[in-house]
């Protein structure tokens, strides 16, 4: 019988947990396969070096607090993608080095990866303020009942805003965009020399054009200022790719986009089973 060429995953022994203060780690690692390398393997070895991915990706996904997607990237920037969102950060550092050898040391070559954390907005609406807007529009008294009753409703609302930004459950829609983003600092148009207020204003108009499209799209947007080389990263979910470009191109013509952002490359995948990702790649 060949023997494995590499150890089986397993969960080795870590140093004492690496847990932020609030949020999870988030990577998006991209890899290009060698086919000329798999090619030249035999169907034993072929077999084995699949066995072992499947087992990574289950160890994985089995683990506390982790979610992993797999995905066929289109074009040819990358050929397997991986979303990793994971508690810990030993690991988010784990898990990323046993799926870059999880078809041996010579299959897959990293194309790009990306580093952020989930994150709360600090653009969110404060309770005094919704209390007062509740108020205004609703022609309801602060403190009676009915006025209550409605800020209860918001606080439940919030919390499980709160929730979903910082624990997400990500979506099994298969369209994945994914992409990084600044925003400028350039002289007359410098995102951060403005004030509170008006950025929140901008990011509020923007949030507003963002819920035409609840249903059709789903949004996880995470921070990576100081972690990676832009500020904040974005990963849309949908089950068509047109509604992926149409928001994407309306948002642009918000202020907050036209004048003071930034984009990075842009990388388009589809979500799919292990089975079926395979034989996407060619692997089987």
């Amino acid at each position: 019988m060949t023997p494995t060429p590499f150890p089986s995953p397993s969960e080795s022994t870590s140093p004492a947990a690496l847990i932020a203060e609030e949020g999870w780690f988030v990577q998006h690692l991209f890899y290009h396969i060698d086919h000329g390398f798999w090619a030249a393997l035999t169907q034993d070895e072929k077999r084995q070096r699949l066995t072992r991915l499947t087992q990574t990706l289950q160890t994985i996904r089995a683990h506390a607090k982790t979610q992993l997607l797999t995905l066929s990237v289109l074009t040819p920037k990358a050929d397997l993608g991986f979303m990793l969102v994971t508690a810990d950060l030993h690991d988010a550092n784990r898990f990323e080095k046993q799926l870059a050898l999880c078809l041996g040391p010579d299959v897959l070559s990293p194309t790009y990866s990306y580093l952020s954390m989930t994150e709360w907005t600090e653009y969110s609406e404060k309770e005094e303020d919704a209390s007062a807007r509740i108020a205004r529009t609703e022609n309801l008294e602060v403190g009676s009942d009915a006025h209550s009753a409605r800020l209860d409703e918001w606080r439940s609302h919030m919390k499980k805003y709160y929730n979903d930004r910082l624990y997400p459950n990500l979506a099994d829609w298969p369209v994945v965009c994914f992409y990084p983003m600044n925003k400028h600092r350039n002289v007359g148009a410098n995102w951060w020399a403005l004030d509170f207020d008006k950025r929140r204003e901008l990011m509020g108009s923007h949030a507003r054009t963002g819920r035409k499209y609840a249903g059709k799209v789903r949004q996880l947007v995470t921070g990576s200022t100081g972690l990676d080389t832009h500020e904040w990263s974005v990963t849309l979910f949908a089950h068509d790719l047109f509604q992926i470009k149409s928001i994407i191109y309306e948002m642009r013509f918000d202020e907050v986009s036209a004048v003071y952002a930034e984009f990075g490359d842009f990388y388009i995948a589809l979500q799919l089973p292990i089975p079926d990702l395979l034989e996407r790649l060619q692997l089987t």
